[in-house]
């Protein structure tokens, strides 16, 4: 009878602490690996101008206050129409960016960022290939690129160690002969590795 009041008692009291352990989240020293992918100026599943999309993995250390330094590498690809083919503008970059957590909900669960990074990288059109099928030639070069980005991020812990990202942000580089300004709005995953 003692044994199944104890046994009793013990799973009350785990029901009713159920949900209280959210403490472990946004931890100075904390660190998360994450990988983002989206769109890109639009996105049009058809094939014409402005089909675009990136990937990128980072790592994050979080800081006092649920802030966070980010740093990682980015490939962002648009491609262009010319006649009824696409060119392929690919950007690879690298960054570091800092963000500040400016809300988030009682439990923990949703937090809310803005951030700045900074980027540098290099940028190739069709690959370095300047000859078309048609005997047209590419004038723009490759280059080097340099600039940052200004970022909007939604976080959502679907548990202690996994976090679903939204995020938005300008991308404003430097060096481009194409485009200086690119708008990126893209999920990701984040997993707390320590």
């Amino acid at each position: 009878m003692r044994t199944l009041y104890i046994i009793t008692l013990s799973f009350i009291l785990s029901l009713a602490l159920i949900g209280q352990a959210h403490g472990q989240r946004y931890l100075p020293g904390q660190k998360g690996i994450q990988f983002t992918g989206g769109a890109v100026d639009g996105f049009q599943f058809k094939k014409t101008d402005g089909q675009a999309f990136f990937g990128g993995v980072a790592l994050s250390t979080y800081t006092k206050n649920g802030n966070r330094w980010t740093f990682g590498a980015e490939y962002l690809q648009k491609s262009y129409e010319y006649k009824d083919i696409l060119i392929p503008l690919s950007q690879m970059t690298i960054e570091g960016g800092h963000y500040l957590k400016f809300l988030s909900d009682p439990s923990k669960t949703v937090f809310f960022s803005v951030g700045i990074s900074a980027m540098a990288g290099y940028e190739t059109i069709n690959w370095g290939k300047e000859l078309l099928f048609d005997g047209a030639t590419i004038t723009s070069e490759d280059n080097f690129l340099y600039g940052g980005a200004v970022n909007f991020e939604i976080e959502t812990y679907l548990t202690d160690r996994v976090v679903l990202l939204l995020n938005a942000r300008e991308r404003v580089l430097g060096g481009s002969t194409v485009n200086k300004f690119h708008t990126q709005i893209g999920l990701g995953v984040k997993i707390i590795i320590n």
